[in-house]
């Protein structure tokens, strides 16, 4: 089983290979951008939680070939 530790640790790798201008809005916490989001995941805190949340849904869906249906 892969630990909370290492799933934070690919999500951040992940944000890292993003352009710098990339953002993400998460309803009303707010916009953030790559360094706040990577902040975020890093401190564990609620926004940096749904936003592991969210990488993880996403490449769940590329595994699973969802993201590529027509």
């Amino acid at each position: 089983m892969v630990s909370k530790q290492e799933i934070k640790q690919l999500v951040i790798a992940r944000l890292k290979t993003l352009p710098e201008d990339t953002g993400m809005s998460i309803g009303s916490q707010g916009d953030f951008n790559k360094r706040e989001m990577i902040a975020h995941v890093e401190r564990g805190d609620d926004v940096g939680q749904k936003i592991v949340e969210v990488e993880m849904s996403f490449l769940r869906g590329l595994k699973e070939g969802i993201l590529y249906e027509a």
